[in-house]
């Protein structure tokens, strides 16, 4: 059985609404956009595109041997759809949370958090690797369970359909729906630098996996999220937003004084240092909180 590709079939309404939303931000000054960084959003797209088609025989290989030792024949049954659609969205969910705790993968995913605006042309910035990295072996799983592989690949290319339009800021609080589903306020919190935002909101579709694995943080109007990372690029060179942690990565591991600290450098949290000094996430958030405590213990009256 084949599928359309999702993907494919929505680039040109991509274009229209990045457009739509360009207009609407100048008119209303609600959403922000830099020439240079939309080209590089949009350059990083079409490279994604160029590497997909590239490198896209590595998925599926794999695919077809994990489905080829399946443990159950699932078909395409009306319930089988409907399994698929939530075991897609869970995969998605762990692919997203460990390429933001392990350096290995951050180094593809940091191109798409790469950006110090957040718009719809972001949803469009993503890496050339990703393929390279072997980030889909989280999809494995459903194939040796018997899930067909054009089924999953289906549902893989209506999530990312489904995660365009929430790169924005026009789009403000949600109601009942942000308990269910991923929005732009919840993503808009996973794109933020600001330290009570780290890691968190890994959600493709399904914002209840973040509820239920303790990775959901709110969003906050009194702290308006900082958009990028952490080390800012200064640059809209795509060659070094495709690769410079890769480089970086790369060069960390070679000058490592043991075995132990280069596989640090490639599996461990982005910004671990051999010699104990890196800054990661963990290390971030205990100094927020550290800092939040000395406030709490200040007097009322000296405050």
């Amino acid at each position: 059985m084949s599928f359309p590709d999702p993907v494919k079939w929505a680039i040109p309404v991509f274009i229209l609404l990045v457009v739509a939303e360009m207009v609407y931000g100048r008119l209303t000054g609600r959403v922000r956009f830099e020439t240079r960084d939309t080209l590089a959003s949009l350059t990083m797209g079409l490279g994604n595109l160029v590497s997909g088609l590239a490198f896209g025989f590595l998925l599926l290989w794999a695919y077809d041997l994990a489905y080829a030792h399946r443990l159950f024949d699932i078909g395409y049954s009306w319930w089988a759809f409907l399994a698929c659609f939530l075991a897609e969205d869970l995969a998605y969910y762990w692919f997203h949370r460990v390429s933001h705790e392990r350096r290995l993968f951050w180094a593809s995913h940091v191109v798409h958090h790469s950006s110090q605006h957040y718009n719809l042309s972001t949803a469009l910035r993503q890496t050339w690797t990703g393929k390279l990295a072997f980030t889909f072996i989280f999809w494995i799983p459903l194939m040796l369970i018997g899930f067909p592989p054009a089924m999953v690949i289906f549902f893989s290319g209506l999530s990312l359909v489904y995660q365009f339009w929430i790169h924005t800021e026009a789009i403000g609080r949600m109601g009942p729906f942000e308990w269910i589903f991923n929005t732009p306020s919840h993503h808009r919190v996973h794109h933020a630098t600001n330290p009570k935002y780290l890691d968190a909101n890994y959600a493709g579709v399904l914002i209840v996996w973040d509820r239920l694995f303790g990775s959901f943080v709110p969003e906050d109007r009194a702290e308006p999220c900082e958009y990028g990372i952490i080390k800012r690029l200064g640059t809209f060179n795509p060659l070094v937003i495709a690769f410079h942690e890769w480089v970086a990565m790369g060069r960390d591991a070679l000058s490592a004084r043991s075995l132990r600290g280069a596989l640090g450098y490639l599996f461990g949290p982005p910004g671990w240092r051999e010699d104990g000094t890196g800054r990661t996430v963990r290390v971030i958030k205990a100094e927020l909180a550290a800092r939040q405590a000395e406030v709490s213990r200040v007097p009322a009256a000296a405050k």
